[in-house]
């Protein structure tokens, strides 16, 4: 089991689940490429800043969290992209701590 230190994390508010869970690199065997977990909420974090161009703080207010806790979040979700599309890894949209509306 996992813990963690200080206070447990909310759940976080997201729109939508999206419709696609996973991605991969073309012509590489799903069994054949590591994997990294995106959590649903890190791909909201995305969603709205990137996306929907919200700042930081408007993002924050729309999941419900504070700005530091939404930072957190879009800093994970960038990271796990990045490593994901430069080192060949496959995406998993899956888990997390959230709520839907």
């Amino acid at each position: 089991m996992k813990y963690r230190r200080g206070r447990p994390k909310c759940p976080r508010r997201i729109r939508e689940e999206p419709t696609v869970m996973c991605f991969k690199p073309c012509g590489i065997p799903r069994s054949e490429v590591e994997v990294i977990e995106l959590a649903l909420e890190e791909l909201e974090a995305l969603r709205l800043v990137d996306i929907k161009e919200l700042t930081q703080e408007e993002a924050a207010f729309e999941m419900g969290i504070s700005r530091r806790a939404f930072w957190e979040e879009l800093k994970s979700a960038r990271k796990k992209v990045a490593k994901a599309l430069v080192q060949g890894y496959a995406i998993d949209i899956k888990g997390g701590n959230y709520t839907t509306e």
